[in-house]
């Protein structure tokens, strides 16, 4: 165990923090989170926790209420006695630093980006000398440093780094959520009164003991800080009346107490320091000089031990500065933060100026919420979202002119969308409320946008018609944007609409009234055409311009003329249509253009896509590896992991007991969200899972999920899986009544993928006649598209039929089509069920042997695939969103497991995956 000094009572808590120290110096990375209402003791954990890190590096720091607005701030101490390390990073990511932090121009870099390279910083000064990182009153760190911070303390895990924050209970700070927690009750009894004892200059009497025993209730703060504010008669004959609690405010009061005897000057000394929040003596002295307080005034606030001046000023406590701040009457504050405003004069200043300069405003004023909205738009440059909004916020309450106050109002609130917090921007959208015209729809675009973020089956494609329906006089291309964003928000919801009039089909009914297309539409045109058509006319009618679509929008992509907001629909309709290539393709493109620019909030939802591309074509462990990249971001970003792909890979992979869990899970988390497209997915898995292992009656009611709703995409395919069940299980009625459907589809798109699908579901339902040529012909289209495990399941049902009628030959030739295709791809209850078909013939079936990489975890494999391919370390590190230092750890773990020794083995050593 390293060396400590003990805490009285908190024995377990500093060997927990021990156990991570030490872990960290054994090159274990780790992280946890001290959570405890004021004056608890998580500061002093802190400092514990770096008494002990002898030897380590030691990164300090310590969050500033009034600093919470200035993005980047808290990240900027991490890193900044890093700074040798930045010239090492990858340009991408070297270049991200330095702009948020001011130190180049360019544009704003995403905070994944930002993370990422906080993350391989870490890593490679690491490598050196362990690393402590203790960030105390984190729920004052500006918010875009905090998700960073919180990113990489989830993504670290071969590197010697240990991380600990300290917060307050009583802030619900969603960013901390999901690392370890230690939760700091107060003291006990006994530890309390050996607290009080240790720090009290004499003896006391019992009843004076308890009383402030009582007052403090184990709050080691009060007891360390009380007696400070007691007369000698006080201690002498008793603390007056007890309190059985003491709320956080009072902990503030005990300081608060001490401010009334120190003079003048020194108080106003005091509330320069903390009404600015850089810490930096040069600029304290130089407002104090104004406002006429010489360096004397510090003398009796360092010997009451407030607070200690040198490189930087210090507080005892932060309480101690935020009881100053309350103390001081808003004339106090108005008049300091003048003076301090007048004297931040250098290049680089102008953000504290402007947050001084509002802090003194007596009411509204344009050209302090003009200076508000400059800073804003640096803070946006640097990729502060948060602080963006906050600097809007204040100047929407110093704006006079109403139509500017709605206008910066909504930007505040957009911007603060766009930092992941939109309950705020719902509030911030309420100062708006004056707004009219074009503004005024703006508002309610954005108020729908807030809507749908929040929850998918909300009335947000209602109120975006409204928007649309507002803006077609004045702005047609908007207009129809606004009417095909209403089209996809309900597209999302589906069966989970909030009402009937959100809906897709009463949505498409209201996208009739949108604006002509242009002479030369768009892929969005001819989207919203062709929606339209999909929800109102039927799937026939619309089939020819959401082909025309399709192609645009392909075409626009390769371009990169394609904005990243549709690329998600445009997948949709290509799976609707049957265009597997096309689905592909749209996943892919969507993929690399996310990662170009760093949106990666969206890439776990187009990695989802691009895994069901791969499951239908049979490459399950690709799959894999972009279900395991989807849940890494999403873990990372703090979003949902779309997990409705990865029923369906189980259920084509034979796993019953998995498969229904995650299908149940799915139902469940897409009911909470309101989002009705996952339920035909996990129906279809269901499907098919049922049918691997002939449980009809299972299937034809897990089907009914896919199929009782016309959803975008999926219903086709819940079709297929039908007939099967309802065919094989004896519901002839039901199987004609589900083909007579599927057709309908088939026959518009026309396809190989479609017309083989078709091919495969007559084959179960004609007459024996027709049988044969039907599976041919399915097996003749699907050879044409890249679905083998589709294609062995052709194989697989014209096999048992030939065996049905006497046809041994050809029905062992089909079998060990299907059976090599399965047990190739490890579709192991397929290929169970065609291995008894074959032995039932008599035949031998050849007994699949475990391939290397069998042994490798979801997450090895993911890497190794990508070694193979020839990325770098770092390169992997990227796209996983873990440290280089990870990726080295997983390499050799992988080598031994492979029985290779270097990246030439993987080539043989994944051959089957």
């Amino acid at each position: 165990m390293s060396p400590r000094v003990d805490l009285i009572g908190r024995r377990r808590e500093q060997e927990e923090l021990a156990r991570l120290i030490d872990g960290a110096r054994k090159g274990r990375s780790g992280a946890l989170v001290i959570r405890g209402e004021p004056g608890i003791g998580k500061t002093a954990l802190v400092a514990s926790a770096l008494r002990a890190a002898t030897g380590m590096q030691q990164i300090s720091v310590s969050g500033v209420e009034y600093e919470s607005e200035v993005a980047y701030s808290g990240l900027q101490q991490v890193c900044h006695p890093l700074t040798e390390y930045v010239e090492g990073l990858p340009p991408p990511q070297r270049n991200a630093l330095l702009v948020v932090f001011g130190l180049r121009e360019g544009a704003a870099p995403d905070r994944f980006r930002i993370a990422l390279a906080v993350l391989t910083l870490l890593g490679e000064a690491a490598q050196t000398t362990p690393i402590l990182c203790a960030i105390d009153d984190a729920q004052w760190v500006d918010r875009a440093s905090l998700q960073v911070l919180t990113f990489v303390a989830r993504r670290l895990a071969a590197d010697p780094v240990a991380m600990v924050f300290a917060a307050r209970s009583s802030i619900g700070d969603t960013d901390l959520a999901g690392l370890p927690e230690l939760r700091l009750g107060r003291l006990d009894d006994h530890s309390a009164r050996e607290l009080l004892m240790r720090s009290l200059p004499g003896c006391l009497d019992e009843q004076t003991q308890n009383s402030i025993l009582a007052e403090a209730a184990g709050n080691p703060l009060a007891l360390l800080e009380l007696h400070r504010v007691l007369t000698p008669t006080q201690l002498a004959g008793g603390y007056g009346r007890a309190h059985a609690h003491l709320p956080a405010e009072r902990v503030e009061s005990i300081y608060s107490k001490l401010l009334p005897g120190l003079p003048e000057p020194t108080r106003t000394l005091l509330l320069i320091a903390a009404s600015e929040p850089s810490e930096q003596p040069r600029d304290v002295w130089a407002a104090a000089a104004l406002l006429g307080v010489d360096v004397e005034a510090a003398g009796p606030a360092e010997e009451a031990g407030l607070l200690t001046i040198g490189r930087r000023i210090q507080f005892r406590h932060p309480l101690v500065r935020s009881a100053v701040y309350q103390c001081a009457t808003q004339a106090e504050r108005r008049r300091v933060h003048r003076a301090l405003a007048d004297v931040l004069v250098d290049s680089g200043t102008e953000s504290r100026r402007a947050w001084h300069r509002a802090h003194a405003a007596r009411g509204p004023d344009e050209a302090v919420a003009h200076d508000l909205e400059t800073s804003a738009a640096q803070a946006r440059t640097r990729g502060g979202a948060a602080a963006a909004a906050a600097f809007l916020a204040a100047a929407v309450e110093l704006t006079p002119n109403p139509r500017h106050r709605a206008r910066r109002a909504l930007a505040a609130a957009r911007d603060m969308l766009d930092a992941g917090a939109p309950e705020a921007a719902l509030q911030l959208l309420s100062h708006a409320g004056t707004a009219t015209g074009v503004d005024g729809t703006h508002v309610e675009m954005l108020r729908a946008e807030i809507m749908f973020a929040t929850r998918r089956g909300g009335d947000a494609p209602i109120h975006l018609l409204a928007c649309a329906e507002r803006l077609r006089p004045v702005d047609a291309a908007l207009s129809r944007q606004t009417y095909l964003k209403a089209l996809m928000t309900s597209i999302f919801a589906a069966r989970l609409s909030a009402s009937g009039a959100a809906d897709p089909a009463a949505v498409a009914e209201a996208c009739t009234a949108a604006p002509p297309a242009p002479a030369r539409p768009k892929a969005t045109d001819l989207l919203l055409t062709g929606l339209t058509r999909r929800f109102t006319a039927g799937y026939g009618a619309a089939a020819p311009v959401l082909r025309q679509a399709l192609r645009q929008f392909c075409d626009e992509a390769a371009a990169g003329a394609a904005e990243a907001q549709w690329y998600g629909l445009a997948g949709r309709v290509a799976l609707d249509l049957w265009e597997q290539a096309d689905w592909a393709a749209i996943a892919q493109q969507q993929i690399d253009l996310l990662r170009r620019s760093g949106v990666l909030t969206l890439l776990p939802v187009a990695l989802a896509h691009r895994a069901g591309v791969s499951v239908h074509s049979g490459r399950f462990a690709e799959a894999d590896g972009f279900i395991e990249e989807a849940q890494a971001i999403s873990t990372a970003a703090g979003v949902p992991t779309p997990g409705y792909i990865e029923p369906v890979l189980c259920a084509f992979r034979g796993q019953p007991e998995r498969t229904m869990e995650l299908v149940e899970a799915s139902i469940a988390s897409a009911t909470a969200r309101g989002e009705g497209r996952v339920i035909p997915l996990v129906g279809y898995a269901a499907g098919v899972l049922h049918n691997t292992f002939g449980e009809y009656r299972e299937a034809l009611e897990a089907t009914r999920w896919a199929v009782d709703y016309d959803d975008l995409g999926m219903c086709g395919y819940g079709l297929v899986e039908r007939v099967e069940a309802a065919a094989l299980g004896g519901e002839t009625a039901t199987a004609r009544e589900a083909l007579a459907q599927l057709l309908e589809r088939t026959t518009a798109s026309g396809t190989d993928m479609a017309l083989g699908m078709a091919a495969r579901s007559q084959a179960l339902v004609a007459a024996d006649m027709r049988v044969e040529e039907l599976f041919t012909t399915s097996i003749t289209h699907l050879q044409r598209c890249d679905v083998d495990v589709l294609l062995a399941r052709v194989h697989l049902l014209y096999g048992e039929w030939l065996r049905e009628r006497g046809r041994r030959d050809a029905a062992a030739t089909q079998l060990r089509r299907a059976h090599g295709i399965f047990t190739r791809v490890r579709a192991d209850g397929f290929a169970g069920r065609a291995g008894r078909a074959l032995a039932e013939l008599g035949q031998a079936v050849p007994v699949p042997t475990a391939a290397p990489a069998d042994a490798l975890s979801r997450q090895e494999l993911t890497i190794a695939r990508l070694a193979r391919a020839g990325h770098t370390n770092s390169e992997i590190a990227a796209q996983l969103f873990i440290s280089p230092r990870t990726v080295e750890w997983h390499m050799t773990k992988i080598f031994g497991k492979l029985g290779i020794t270097s990246r030439r083995g993987l080539q043989a050593a994944l051959a089957t995956t």
